[in-house]
């Protein structure tokens, strides 16, 4: 696969007919719905789960979600979603990305970004990350480098 970035964590995904919509294409939502499933997986395999979440009374929740439908995907097609935390020394917030690929062509059929921000479970306010969050995300995430000008 070509990706983005470095070192994605991967989930394989697969529409099943009833993700297919009227347009006979996987309905966008469905897309949504597993870059939730890949940011759950990828945050317990680094270590953080919802339990942990609950029990620091802190969560990184969505402020923005943008996604870019490249190409339509159709039933039973063999996709592979990847995920990434980028690079952020930042208390509050951080990004997540993720980048969907169609198996037999390597195309990319989707690319999607959120900012997140940590918030305080119990009253929905913003609030620093305790330092499990940093400890965890931070070396997580991945470096941008920038093209550098001749």
């Amino acid at each position: 696969m070509v990706w983005d970035y470095p070192n994605p964590f991967t989930l394989p995904a697969q529409p099943q007919v009833d993700d297919i919509d009227g347009l006979q294409h996987t309905n966008n939502a469905v897309y949504v719905q597993w870059c939730e499933k890949i940011g759950w997986a990828h945050s317990e395999s680094l270590g953080l789960a919802l339990a942990d979440y609950q029990r620091l009374d802190r969560a990184m929740a969505i402020r923005r979600g943008e996604y870019d439908y490249l190409l339509p995907t159709g039933a039973l097609e063999e996709l592979t979603m990847a995920t990434w935390l980028m690079a952020t020394t930042s208390k509050l917030s951080m990004e997540r990305r993720f980048q969907l690929v169609r198996n037999r062509d390597h195309a990319t059929i989707l690319r999607g970004r959120w900012d997140l921000v940590c918030i305080e479970l119990s009253t929905g306010q913003p609030r620093r990350m305790p330092p499990e969050f940093c400890a965890t995300y931070w070396p997580a995430g991945v470096v941008v480098s920038l093209p550098t000008s001749a």
